[in-house]
């Protein structure tokens, strides 16, 4: 089985990586020669367009920034893929973007599943983020080995949207849980408490979590090098809303923080870790 691979970013690099240590026939093309040569130095075929590796692969992974970006690269090569090849988009866009993708390669007798992930480039390198699946069943099964050669986990959620229903709620979530840690280390911080050792006294206990975790120590240490940026969450959260809003629910945190990071993005930290949230709780403060 032939795998081509777009979208070779932050993210899809070392998920890329971790299916060529597996020991799958990778294809890749990027803009960027720097990574085109890292990748064939790692085993991967480089070829030159989309539609070439469209044309020479089993199964397309995509994994670029929005819907836009997906449809763009869809548009590009869904005349060149193969009868009874599969798309699988990792990207994380809307999920009527993803059920439009879906009926645009349908017509062309090509599967597709919808399958965003979660966990940040430090479990994107480890090849343990976790893949939340919207699809039919037999593409999945079909395509669930590939998927695990990246993950620690993979859970078909439902029928093709359903992936990215699923990581709508991941990043409600996650924004939520780092402005927590946010708000309780300004706090901690103006009563002048050391936010290593509240770090520790906390973390084993209920407050404890995968993101005081992975951010705390970012957030303490002012280390935001992006594992994932602000700008990304923020588009995660304006797919959010507007799927809340086609649906008629009301989402007032998530609102909120869709406004902080879109502040964030405003005052030039938009290419900065989404730990650079505790920025807009310090910022509130001075």
């Amino acid at each position: 089985m032939k795998i081509g691979f777009i979208g070779l970013g932050i993210m899809g690099k070392p998920m890329c990586k971790n299916l060529i240590k597996t020991g799958y026939d990778i294809v890749v093309s990027s803009s960027k020669n720097e990574t085109n040569q890292e990748l064939k130095q790692a085993g991967a075929t480089v070829l030159n367009t989309y539609k070439e590796l469209a044309s020479t692969s089993d199964v397309v992974i995509t994994m670029v920034p929005n819907s836009p970006e997906v449809k763009a690269v869809i548009d590009e090569i869904k005349d060149k893929l193969k009868q009874g090849a599969t798309v699988i988009d990792m990207s994380s866009i809307a999920p009527i973007a993803s059920q439009e993708i879906a009926e645009v390669l349908k017509e062309r007798g090509v599967g597709f599943l919808d399958a965003p992930v979660s966990g940040g480039e430090p479990k994107a390198i480890e090849g343990t983020v976790s893949v939340m699946v919207g699809g039919n069943e037999e593409t999945f099964e079909k395509c669930k080995p590939i998927l695990e050669s990246m993950a620690g986990s993979v859970v078909r959620v439902g029928d093709v949207g359903a992936g990215n229903s699923a990581k709508l709620a991941n990043q409600i979530i996650v924004a939520l849980n780092i402005s927590a840690v946010s708000e309780a280390f300004v706090l901690a911080k103006n009563m002048g408490v050391d936010l290593e050792l509240i770090h520790q006294a906390i973390r084993g206990g209920l407050a404890g979590s995968t993101v005081l975790d992975a951010k705390g120590p970012m957030m303490i240490e002012r280390d935001f090098k992006p594992g994932f940026k602000i700008d990304l969450h923020l588009k995660d959260l304006n797919n959010v809303m507007e799927t809340a809003e086609e649906l008629g629910v009301s989402l007032p945190l998530s609102q909120l923080m869709q406004d902080a990071l879109r502040t964030l993005s405003n005052e030039g930290y938009g290419q900065e870790d989404h730990s650079a949230i505790l920025r807009y709780f310090e910022n509130m403060h001075t």
